[in-house]
């Protein structure tokens, strides 16, 4: 079902911008693999996938940092960040050889971007994600959907991450267009406030990796299935 908070000018829109985790792939599995993992290599106890999947979104170090049991305003002691630096390098080397044993594209999310591609209106999509860029590129590629998009960015990309806009200035200004011609599709509230501190357009989805941050942070539409995402963009 497609809930309409504002209404999007979908006439007017010419660059999609597309988060990657909870959005378009379901990667819950291998990031929960990837940090149990850890956790065992440091002797923590395990943690369940449905409490690690509300630990996504921020970027790999803060998924670590909260993971290991520090609450995001903990002030860390030397001690303490040497530990979490030692513990993120070696989630993303774990993560870098699973990051795709489990992770799939969402049912309806290459049939809908097929449809928007071919309507051949101008669109331009692109995709912004907190994750490291490295294996965000490495699943677009190995998933299928590097066709789909002009660019795809990583948290580590720029000097911040989402919801900093900077992210989202880049990308409109390598497409050449305005705020009010862009919207950004993601899961979490992280993407709805990207959305707001860029001035641009926002869609939350429903069946992602966070939805329920987005009760409390909803876009300016909100969508069930990635197949309405048609509907939404589409002229």
């Amino acid at each position: 079902m497609i809930t309409v908070n504002r209404a999007i000018p979908k006439d007017k829109l010419k660059l999609l911008i597309f988060d990657l985790d909870g959005t378009l792939v379901d990667s819950r599995k291998d990031l929960a693999n990837s940090i149990n993992a850890m956790l065992q290599n440091y002797h923590r106890p395990q943690l369940a996938d449905d409490t690690i999947a509300t630990y996504i979104g921020d970027g790999a170090p803060t998924l670590v940092r909260r993971s290991l049991g520090f609450i995001d305003d903990h002030a860390l002691n030397h001690k303490e960040e040497e530990f979490i630096e030692d513990a993120l390098v070696f989630f993303l080397e774990y993560y870098r050889e699973h990051k795709l044993d489990f992770t799939y594209v969402y049912d309806g999310v290459i049939d809908a971007l097929q449809q928007i591609a071919a309507a051949n209106n101008g669109m331009t999509m692109s995709v912004l994600s907190n994750k490291p860029v490295n294996p965000s590129r490495a699943i677009v590629n190995a998933l299928g959907l590097k066709d789909f998009f002009r660019s795809v960015y990583g948290g580590n990309s720029f000097e911040t991450k989402k919801p900093d806009p900077l992210g989202v200035n880049t990308l409109l200004r390598e497409a050449g267009v305005s705020a009010e011609e862009a919207v950004i599709i993601g899961d979490s509230d992280i993407d709805m406030l990207t959305g707001r501190n860029a001035g641009i357009w926002s869609c939350g989805v429903t069946y992602g990796l966070s939805p329920e941050t987005l009760a409390r942070t909803p876009g300016d539409v909100m969508v069930d299935s990635p197949r309405e995402w048609v509907g939404v963009f589409k002229n």
